[in-house]
């Protein structure tokens, strides 16, 4: 089961470097970046997350513009934003994270492979979709 504390999906979705994010445990493959025509500034971002059995990703925050959709694509993704309640989300099930303060803090842990796949609406510029998150 992968444990989320959030600001994901919630997240527990990053785009970080492959060499990076399987040191944690997690693989990071983005998937899509567009521009949102009638949305001008605003983009869609999406990225599959693969935790290996054990894998974690350390807490970390998202931009502040980002809204996130997360889908969980097997197993089981737990998921907490910030001091919300913690919620088990199944293959097949998904879930959501209004844009938040830059402090929240998305923290995963798993003991099973499990797949999640990310989708952000983020303001264009915001380039990074993580940074530090505050551990808990």
């Amino acid at each position: 089961m992968v444990n989320i504390r959030s600001a994901v999906v919630a997240a527990c979705v990053a785009v970080a470097t492959p060499a990076a994010a399987q040191s944690r445990g997690d693989a990071i493959s983005p998937i899509l970046e567009h521009a949102i025509p009638n949305i001008p500034g605003k983009s869609l971002v999406a990225v599959v997350v693969d935790y290996a059995p054990g894998g974690a990703s350390p807490a970390h925050a998202h931009p502040k513009s980002a809204f996130i959709y997360g889908f969980v694509v097997s197993d089981a993704i737990e998921s907490q934003v910030n001091d919300g309640l913690r919620r088990v989300y199944h293959a097949g099930e998904s879930f959501y994270e209004d844009p938040l303060p830059p402090f929240s803090q998305p923290q995963c842990e798993c003991d099973r492979a499990a797949k999640l796949l990310a989708v952000f609406v983020v303001d264009t510029d915001d380039k990074a979709l993580t940074g530090p998150g505050k551990q808990t």
